[in-house]
């Protein structure tokens, strides 16, 4: 019972949050739910699957909650706990696992086609789920190799010159992937995996000429990519491998240029083997403010392009404005 409500009955608010016609009481080992008939049938088939999704080991939070609510709303007739079951790989006695439709979606792509495209805002699982099954090929000797790369971008300042070695500058850019790989592997097995060559952490530059074979490649950040880049990226796929290319086209930190992320999506969107999943903020599995920080921008990011669009609609073209102005004159 204690795992099923959360720390300070939160996952019991959360229930609640999504019937707000239903009251739950809890008493010992017994829930009353009492309201509205309708959502009083829709809250108990929830937390029934909610149960059901303790009693196979899961962890659950509020997202799990909120994802299994969207689930039973689309379709009564299906089931969250079995859907939501599948475990990726197991580090440190926690199962790494989707805990939404779009992230089981994503999963699935990725088993089931050669180059994935995982393209959704912060907090969706892209690379993290990427990483996992990346682990889990290598863990079923489907691959020889893992290797990570993503561009040398920086995030809207400029750093400067770093000092150190080559390895030492380019490392702050691919920390990411490292904290990654320790969160899904055993910390101390992972340098020495890294050292034998059989995972390879690298940026997308060191790309360039190579074939890759019996890999299961996985490119992060790719919205920092230019067309050229994710051109020279996408041909160096060989026999035996996977790619999987994730990015948030919202965050492009490009000083210059197009995206190769969104020229992509247009190029090989009719190819078969190729498959574009797109994550909302549905699928955010961090803080929920952020799936809201995500919406909000996305609502601004409307309101000012139909303003541009509205201004420039409207307003003379400039070329008009200095004819006119050359004919006062």
């Amino acid at each position: 019972m204690v795992r099923l409500l959360g720390p300070q009955d939160r996952l019991l608010t959360t229930v609640e949050r999504q019937f707000p016609l239903v009251s739950v009481l809890v008493r010992g080992n017994d829930i009353t739910i009492a309201g509205d008939a309708e959502q009083v049938e829709s809250a108990r088939r929830l937390v029934e699957e909610l149960l059901q999704m303790v009693r196979q080991g899961h962890e659950l939070t509020p997202t799990e909650v909120n994802s299994s609510a969207r689930i039973l709303e689309k379709d009564r007739g299906s089931s969250p706990a079995e859907l939501l079951s599948q475990s990726i790989v197991t580090a440190r006695g926690k199962s790494v696992r989707p805990k939404t439709m779009g992230q089981k979606s994503y999963v699935d792509a990725i088993d089931e086609n050669t180059i994935v495209f995982g393209i959704g805002p912060a907090g969706t699982g892209k690379t993290y789920l990427a990483m996992a099954k990346a682990v889990q090929a290598l863990q079923r000797k489907e691959v020889e190799r893992i290797i990570l790369t993503r561009p040398a971008v920086e995030a809207g300042e400029r750093l400067g010159y770093l000092p150190g070695t080559l390895t030492d500058k380019i490392d702050p850019y691919l920390r990411p992937l490292y904290d990654a790989l320790n969160e899904m592997m055993d910390p101390e097995i992972v340098p020495k995996l890294l050292a034998a060559g059989t995972i390879e952490v690298a940026p997308l530059a060191y790309m360039r000429g190579r074939t890759l074979n019996n890999s299961f490649i996985v490119l992060d950040e790719a919205q920092n990519t230019t067309p050229e880049q994710m051109k020279m990226f996408l041909t160096r796929l060989g026999f035996g491998s996977k790619m999987v290319v994730t990015g948030d086209i919202t965050q492009v930190d490009l000083p210059t240029g197009t995206s190769g992320l969104q020229v992509v999506t247009r190029i090989l969107d009719h190819l078969d083997d190729i498959h574009f999943a797109t994550l909302t903020s549905a699928d955010v599995v961090r803080h929920t403010l952020v799936g809201l920080i995500v919406d909000a921008y996305t609502k601004y990011d409307q309101v000012q392009m139909a303003r541009r669009d509205g201004q420039s609609a409207t307003s003379p073209h400039p070329s008009d404005r200095d004819r006119r102005y050359t004919r006062k004159r």
